[in-house]
């Protein structure tokens, strides 16, 4: 996960209208920095560190978080990590790290700040998927497992919330510039497969996928965007959009198109930050 510019636009275009936040990061020197932004809109601002796939944890987070503000109107679910591996090449600590993070961690924050949101007269949720959550490809099971865990979980959670004050979205984005190569872990005696190429180490693979992806700037406005249009399935890039109408279109051969998809729209995603972004201080 991209702290910095991922979570700041998620949360500065809610500072502009005098909201607080509070972000939670693993890492403390991003979560600063992110911190650092945000302030700039002089609201409160409180940080927490937190491992995502640690549940006694989360468990903790809305007594820190209402200690520092009065209430909590909004919850955006957003930590990731990926593991590049075959299944039958990958271990069970391996596969329990990502579930934890992705899937049982979203599960957990949700349970735990559920009732806050329920007391407001409005109140949202917004759990991150990934187009990943509408397709598969080879050597990501336990990612997808993870991600249509996710849309599996948020949607029939929509469906049970829809006459409470809480509105509930399943946000799916394409290939957006973060550091979730950086922060993810690879088998190394697996024959290549999807993230992992030929001859390109990790720290390389990381930098291609962070530069060549949507800024999470823009992506972040996408999906305030979604949520204020009420949107329940938030689509995030064109790519996402047209691997989703190819998962519709062929069910069981999409994977055809998808190179068809993705080589054009390289040059087309909009890799530049939001020009309103605060600058980092």
């Amino acid at each position: 996960m991209q702290a910095r510019v991922w979570a700041v636009t998620l949360q500065c275009s809610l500072p502009k209208g005098g909201a607080n936040v509070a972000i939670c990061d693993i890492n403390e020197e991003t979560l600063n920095g992110t911190a650092a932004m945000v302030r700039q809109y002089n609201v409160v601002v409180s940080t927490h560190i937190v491992d995502m796939g640690e549940m006694e944890r989360i468990e903790t987070l809305p007594n820190e978080v209402l200690s520092r503000h009065e209430a909590v109107d909004l919850v955006f679910n957003n930590a990731g990590v990926t593991m590049g591996s075959s299944f039958a090449g990958m271990s069970e600590e391996d596969w329990d790290w990502v579930m934890n993070i992705n899937l049982n961690g979203v599960v957990k924050a949700t349970r735990v700040f559920l009732p806050l949101l329920k007391d407001r007269p409005e109140a949202v949720i917004v759990n991150t998927s990934s187009i990943f959550g509408m397709i598969a490809v080879a050597g990501q099971s336990v990612y997808h497992a993870t991600k249509f865990g996710v849309r599996g979980f948020t949607e029939s959670l929509a469906k049970e919330l829809k006459d409470s004050p809480v509105q509930v979205h399943c946000v799916h984005p394409g290939h957006i510039g973060t550091n979730i190569v950086a922060n993810s872990r690879f088998n190394e005696e697996d024959d290549a497969t999807f993230l992992r190429q030929d001859n390109v180490d990790v720290d390389e693979m990381a930098d291609m996928f962070r530069s060549g992806g949507m800024h999470p700037s823009r992506a972040a406005q996408i999906i305030l965007n979604g949520v204020k249009r009420r949107k329940r399935r938030i689509f995030v890039g064109l790519d996402a959009k047209l691997m989703d109408l190819a998962q519709r279109i062929t069910p069981m051969h999409y994977e055809w198109l998808l190179p068809v998809i993705n080589a054009p729209l390289y040059f087309l995603r909009n890799k530049k930050p939001l020009s309103d972004l605060p600058e980092e201080p």
